[in-house]
């Protein structure tokens, strides 16, 4: 079995150190790392198309690459690794991707670059920022790893999972839920500052809390303590809609009738 690793955090950070070291202890499992040279939260799917790219081996083994997490997976899966992987795995992510945050996920971006190519795919974040009880969350995702080994979910039908770990010690985590993606509220304001030349300078304001965290939501699960686990699409279109938008454009655009 073969893997692919990437990340938003970057090569050197310790989530995916973590996560390399828990997967390579697997038995005939071959593990490739392949990601950003720095940090790149909220690259989304972002590939770079203006700028030429290039890839170093780190003195760890990584390899990395100046671009986005969408970059790494992408130029790996179309010449660098030279085979196809059984599965692609992005993180373990400083922090939560959870609700809306999974649209501007590096993380998750990574991730899906691997499942538009047709190859299973899991994102991984601890829902806490600063790496608490990381070997528990590693050893998380290797159990994962191995149960969906052995239940033959590799090598099928492509598949793209969101999966968030509590920091929590190992003995403390509760078993994995499959949960719909939670709401939040929009954005704080951005903030403003004067730089040293009098310039104005706009920083993105933080995320909104959550404002569905229902039962059932990956929101929820968390505050549980739950392995949080959502299965993800990529096609956008509002299907349940697509009739009243039909009725619509037709009475707008007469003409545009058959």
């Amino acid at each position: 079995m073969k893997i692919l690793i990437s990340n938003d955090d970057g090569f050197r950070a310790e989530g995916i150190v973590a996560l390399y070291e828990a997967l390579q202890s697997i038995a005939d499992v071959e593990v490739e790392v392949v990601a950003p040279e720095h940090n790149n939260s909220a690259k989304s799917n972002a590939l770079t198309l203006h700028t030429p790219l290039y890839v170093h081996r780190a003195d760890n083994g990584f390899r990395y690459v100046n671009g986005t997490p969408a970059d790494c997976v992408h130029i790996a899966l179309t010449g660098l690794l030279g085979y196809r992987p059984d599965l692609v795995i992005s993180g373990i992510n400083n922090g939560a991707n959870m609700g809306d945050d999974t649209l501007y996920s590096g993380t998750v971006g990574a991730a899906m670059e691997g499942y538009l190519f047709g190859i299973p795919a899991i994102a991984v974040s601890q829902i806490d920022k600063g790496w608490a009880h990381l070997d528990a969350a590693a050893a998380q995702v290797k159990l994962l790893v191995q149960q969906m080994r052995s239940g033959d979910l590799m090598g099928t039908r492509p598949w793209l999972l969101n999966v968030n770990i509590p920091n929590l010690p190992l003995s403390q985590i509760k078993a994995p839920k499959l949960c719909r993606l939670g709401r939040r509220h929009a954005a704080e304001p951005v903030i403003t500052q004067v730089d040293p030349r009098g310039q104005t300078m706009y920083w993105i304001g933080n995320a909104g809390p959550a404002m569905d965290d229902s039962e059932g939501t990956d929101f929820h699960a968390a505050g549980l303590g739950h392995v949080v686990v959502t299965p993800l699409k990529v096609d956008l279109t509002e299907h349940a809609h697509l009739d009243h938008w039909a009725q619509t454009l037709g009475r707008l655009f007469p003409q545009g009738r058959a």
